[in-house]
């Protein structure tokens, strides 16, 4: 089995019980996936933020879990996912390199200025195409995010046909 397919089923233990966070990154998973894809990632880059779009959401739990449900914040989510992150794919036997540079996309995963690499700008782009559904964000709300923070030909592309922009 591929480590991909094993950091799946990882999560999938890890969030146990809670079919929605499991359903969210899946699909972000996904999403990430056809854009990279599209987009001509290499094979390396590709494999990074496949394992991030699969991890991304890991912090939730240990925010949850020091500040109560409902307390997932962005910022919370990215201070406290790294440290969980690293030690499951550790676990996973992932090189060092991958591991160091899914940790930084976790800790970046809500942050939209700076962004460098098109991994970390796809990894937004999937996660807005996931929330932006699950959170039945407006219209309006979905163009402003789509004009300040999309860049992928392909990530607006999706992001325009899925709610008919």
């Amino acid at each position: 089995m591929d480590e991909i397919s094993k950091l799946i089923i990882k999560m999938t233990e890890f969030f146990r019980g809670d079919p929605k966070r499991i359903q969210h990154f899946i699909k972000v998973y996904t999403f990430s996936g056809v854009i990279g894809r599209a987009e001509g990632l290499d094979v390396n880059i590709m494999y990074r933020l496949e394992a991030a779009a699969v991890i991304h959401d890991i912090g939730i739990k240990p925010v949850e879990e020091k500040y109560g449900k409902g307390s997932c914040g962005g910022k919370l989510q990215q201070d406290l996912g790294p440290e969980p992150a690293e030690k499951m794919l550790r676990e996973l036997d992932f090189d060092k390199d991958v591991i160091d540079r899914v940790c930084f996309l976790i800790a970046h995963h809500h942050t939209y200025t700076g962004v460098k690499g098109l991994d970390w700008q796809i990894l937004l782009e999937a996660d807005f195409l996931v929330n932006a559904y699950e959170d039945e964000l407006s219209k309006e709300s979905i163009r402003s995010f789509r004009d300040k923070v999309f860049v992928t030909e392909t990530g607006i592309r999706m992001l325009n046909e899925m709610f008919g922009l």
